[in-house]
């Protein structure tokens, strides 16, 4: 953040949250400028804002990598023309952003927005709603954040399956899910979920959790079917979520076969060839 000396300054919320101050204020820009106000106003009460115009609750996701959506519902008490506006900072950015892909309600407010190219960082990202209305002060919302605690784990990457058809055992081996700021093994933990392709809606087979693998052999209890594997991961460590993510897209193994000729009752037997049976 750009340094600055501020003598005296007075804080007040206007329809867009105007500001007054008699220290100069250098190498901010305005977004900044209406951000560090706030911060510095951290316990203030508007006295003379409506209550309940504040948003409420306020959430934040961030998946596919790099996008986030954040959401909220407008204050209970909120005037109808009320119209709310999100900024936000990332810690390893001086630059306070705006959002640019707002979405809106069907009266045309602002419920939430839609971010791009957002990178995860260990330090916290900080969060500004504030409000306007012709009718009143709207009170603002703010809130520290860590990112990587919103993030919606993508699923595990390039799973394979192979079997020895004699051992009848088979190799599960994957990768990391992608994610932006960290490419260590030993930071995700992973749940395998295995069901019989013929019964994909029915009881679970097998399930397992493997902690920093990214290999593990399933044992078929009956060679004759055909599997389907699904995959998630969850941070075990590191600066990753420690919520299960996304499933993978299902991954089919194992081969069916079909009861050897000479095992099936004479009746039959008698099926295919009617005319050789007596």
């Amino acid at each position: 953040m750009a340094s600055f000396t501020l003598s005296k300054f007075h804080c007040s919320l206007s329809p867009r949250m105007k500001k007054e101050t008699t220290a100069p204020l250098t190498l901010i820009f305005m977004t900044q400028w209406m951000l560090l106000i706030t911060q510095l106003c951290v316990g203030w009460h508007c006295t003379d804002c409506m209550n309940g115009s504040a948003i409420e609750n306020f959430s934040c996701v961030i998946y596919n990598i790099s996008l986030m959506n954040c959401t909220w519902q407008p204050g209970r008490d909120a005037p109808g023309d009320t119209q709310y506006f999100l900024y936000w900072q990332n810690p390893i950015y001086d630059d306070a952003m705006e959002c640019k892909l707002y979405i809106k309600d069907e009266n045309g407010r602002n419920t939430g927005c839609r971010f791009q190219n957002v990178r995860i960082e260990p330090e916290k990202a900080y969060f500004l709603v504030n409000g306007s209305s012709k009718d009143s002060l709207i009170q603002f919302y703010d809130e520290y954040i860590q990112l990587y605690k919103i993030e919606k784990l993508m699923p595990p990457s390039n799973i394979t399956v192979n079997c020895d058809e004699i051992k009848n055992y088979c190799i599960i081996q994957w990768q990391q899910p992608q994610i932006s700021h960290s490419n260590k093994d030993n930071c995700f933990k992973y749940e395998l979920n295995i069901k019989y392709k013929d019964n994909p809606e029915g009881k679970t087979k097998y399930t397992s959790i493997q902690e920093w693998e990214n290999s593990h052999t399933f044992q078929r209890p009956n060679t004759r079917k055909k599997y389907l594997l699904k995959m998630r991961a969850a941070g075990s460590a590191c600066f990753v979520s420690p919520a299960w993510g996304e499933w993978s897209a299902p991954v089919e193994f194992g081969k069916n076969k079909s009861m050897p000729w000479a095992t099936l009752p004479p009746a039959m037997s008698c099926l295919p060839h009617t005319l050789l049976c007596t």
